[in-house]
């Protein structure tokens, strides 16, 4: 690789405007001699002719061409460069990779398009998986940020309450107990229950959150996706605790029931969380401000209280 630089190839394009050296000094702030200088080194470092001195000036060779043309898209690359980080840097541009647990997944993209309406020059790559997965992804700096319930214990993070999450227990609509204006929860003991895999949240809070009302259902299936608990549930499968938010659109429809146990729903909080150690650019600075102030306006709403 030649050594010469860009100051030098200025100088060329700067003397083949203008015609004379002394001018193109006094355009750089420079001396003449100081732009002689370089002129002469770089075409000993190129090993040929740059410019024909003739009386009318300095005239660039079919070489010295090539170095103007050089330098002028040389100067058209760090002016986009000069654009490019200033956008970068006011947030208005760049990538960021968002984590979501699988359930936020029913509200996460209207937040996400709300967000690139106000800044579409902001590429996301969305990824979804449950709270094993999505906590692997911060850890490893995988993910910029990520949308999930519990904020983890054993990675050091910032985070912000976003809003509430429900969490309800569900029946098909004809299941006896989905006709009762109250459930016991010593009564879900005779129910078959269908649970997420290991590593979901969801299935860590169903787990504690059973024990605690006393309520010891029998073992159903071992699904691993919100969609086909959902399906199961619906063609009378078993019952399931999930999270109001993955369920809400088949409760409104009447697809789903929600059944009226007693102590439910459990209210626990959604939060924006992002490893301490990852720095975020600009653009993720802006998604990550955009979840704080408006995040919980992307909640579905429960308007049922406690049973």
């Amino acid at each position: 690789m030649k050594n010469f630089t860009l100051k030098q190839l200025r100088a060329v394009a700067r003397v083949a405007e203008l015609g004379t050296v002394t001018a193109a000094a006094e355009r750089l702030n420079l001396s003449a001699s100081a732009i002689s200088i370089t002129l002469k080194q770089l075409e000993d470092e190129l090993g040929i002719k740059l410019f024909e001195r003739t009386e009318s000036g300095f005239k660039p060779t079919e070489a010295g061409r090539e170095v103007i043309l050089a330098e002028a898209q040389i100067a058209a690359i760090l002016g986009e460069l000069t654009e490019v980080t200033g956008a970068l840097r006011g947030g208005q541009t760049g990538q960021v990779t968002f984590g979501v647990v699988s359930t936020a997944k029913y509200f996460a993209p209207f937040l996400l398009r709300a967000f690139q309406a106000t800044h579409p020059k902001i590429e996301i790559t969305l990824k979804v998986g449950n709270r094993e997965e999505t906590l692997a992804r911060l850890a490893d700096f995988t993910v910029d940020m990520a949308l999930i319930g519990r904020p983890p214990q054993d990675i050091q993070v910032e985070q912000q309450e976003i809003g509430p999450h429900p969490h309800v227990v569900i029946a098909a609509p004809d299941h006896p107990l989905a006709r009762k204006r109250s459930v016991s929860a010593i009564s879900l003991s005779d129910e078959v229950f269908l649970i997420r895999e290991m590593g979901s949240g969801t299935r860590l809070l169903a787990e504690r959150i059973l024990s605690e009302i006393g309520a010891v259902p029998k073992p159903g299936m071992e699904i691993s996706s919100n969609e086909t608990i959902k399906q199961a549930v619906m063609a009378g499968l078993g019952i399931s605790f999930l999270s109001y938010h993955t369920v809400a659109h088949e409760i409104e429809q009447g697809r789903l029931a929600m059944l009226r146990v007693e102590g439910t729903p459990v209210i626990r909080k959604w939060h924006i969380v992002r490893n301490r150690k990852k720095y975020l650019l600009p653009s993720a600075v802006s998604l990550w401000k955009f979840i704080c102030e408006n995040g919980e306006s992307f909640l579905p709403v429960m308007k049922t209280k406690k049973f």
